[in-house]
């Protein structure tokens, strides 16, 4: 009974650790990440408008899916409510490791801002290519090359190297947390419909599909930003 009860509220638990630990901090002085909210989360209901109704296409037509053992079995629009809950935390504690890299480290990459979208859009092109004909890869990076193209037609490449540096250090607790989900498996992939190369258990695309969501995110933050003069107009 115990590990039935501790095997339900797994995703759940993962969720709420990935928030709760971020949340925690965001008073800290220096980095006052509070004050991002207002622009923080118009970006996180923006990505959630893409990427639900994406997640319902795909669980619908099998494409991945979830394991009831790991659910609390709450679910809404047929995904559980964790999975509505990933999609909360995960741009959350994404964009507090770039307010902590910006305010410690202010921009270390920058003179490696253009090699970071080059670099980029090269393998999503090579991924697209290699993978035209199922539907992750297909999804995954026609829309990242295409949100690439929007970021350097509004701010040029200015913010691609704190950008970058975020996506890298967010690697570590991401695959953290996808090796849980699809270990056990919580989550589980057709991999009929994916490139079929694993980083371990996590499937190559899930890096990507996690930076499509920030960007997206992101470039609602910077819209907003720019909109009040709080960003420079861009560096083309």
């Amino acid at each position: 009974m115990i590990f039935e009860w501790t095997g339900k509220y797994t995703y759940l638990a993962l969720d709420l650790f990935t928030l709760g630990a971020t949340l925690a901090l965001s008073f800290d002085k220096k980095v006052a990440f509070y004050k991002q909210w207002p622009y923080l989360f118009p970006g996180i209901l923006v990505g959630m408008l893409v990427f639900i109704p994406w997640d319902i296409a795909f669980t619908l037509q099998g494409f991945w899916g979830f394991n009831p053992v790991y659910l609390t079995g709450y679910s809404l629009w047929h995904l559980p409510i964790e999975e509505w809950l990933f999609f909360i935390a995960v741009p959350y504690a994404s964009a507090f490791i770039y307010a902590c890299l910006e305010a410690y480290f202010g921009d270390p990459m920058k003179r490696f801002q253009s090699h970071v979208w080059w670099f980029w859009i090269g393998i999503s092109a090579l991924c697209l290519g290699v993978g035209f004909s199922a539907w992750y890869p297909l999804a995954t990076f026609t829309l990242l090359i295409a949100l690439l193209l929007i970021h350097r037609w509004f701010w040029g490449t200015q913010f691609m190297g704190k950008l970058g540096l975020m996506w890298l250090v967010h690697l570590l607790p991401f695959f953290t947390i996808n090796g849980v989900l699809t270990a056990l498996p919580i989550v589980w992939y057709n991999d009929n419909e994916n490139l079929g190369v694993r980083l371990g258990t996590v499937p190559l695309e899930d890096a990507f599909y996690s930076l499509l969501l920030l960007l997206i995110v992101f470039a609602t933050m910077f819209g907003l930003k720019q909109k009040k003069g709080l960003l420079p107009l861009s560096e083309k």
